[in-house]
């Protein structure tokens, strides 16, 4: 039963990294823009089990390692996407109080996104990739989490409902 679910959400994430890919990823924004993707993933990886986070992160770590405008090796998407969407579900897991507010977890997500971003130009600097200046490096994260911060608020919904419909959890949002 939780393979047949998690297969059925396999094609809503493949849609909505297509969606990041051919259409986000053309937006000329401040800062560098956004990733619809990354975002979507963690508010899914905020409403289910710890487990189900780090399969998630899992899932969409390996889509994004696939993503042209991805620049490290194969799999630090994927390490990185995991230990998130772990900690991400495992910091609301078991309070109602938490996943019952929106603004809780808006403001989780948008310092994810940043936290998670840190982490990948952390690690990209291990690895050898070369990440820019300091100044290019602290916009690109101010304006990932300003974008983080306006856009969850607008998926929140849309997610809740199709977590909803998918697992036959009721949330309080």
């Amino acid at each position: 039963m939780f393979a047949r679910r998690f297969f059925i959400a396999l094609p809503i994430f493949t849609l909505i990294y297509v969606l990041q890919e051919s259409v986000v990823s053309q937006f000329k924004l401040f800062g560098g823009g956004f990733s619809l993707f990354l975002i979507f993933a963690l508010l899914w990886s905020a409403l289910g089990t710890p487990e189900m986070g780090a399969l998630t992160g899992f899932g969409a770590g390996l889509l994004m390692d696939l993503s042209q405008t991805a620049s490290g090796p194969m799999g630090q998407w994927t390490l990185i996407m995991i230990l998130a969407g772990f900690a991400v579900s495992y910091l609301g897991y078991g309070d109602d109080n938490f996943r019952g507010n929106p603004i809780s977890l808006v403001f989780t997500v948008a310092a994810a996104v940043v936290v998670i971003r840190l982490i990948y130009l952390i690690l990209g600097l291990f690895l050898g990739s070369d990440i820019g200046s300091t100044a290019s490096v602290l916009i690109s994260l101010f304006s990932s989490a300003f974008w983080s911060a306006a856009l969850a608020p607008l998926l929140l919904p849309v997610v809740t409902r199709i977590h909803e419909a998918l697992f036959d959890v009721k949330s309080r949002i």
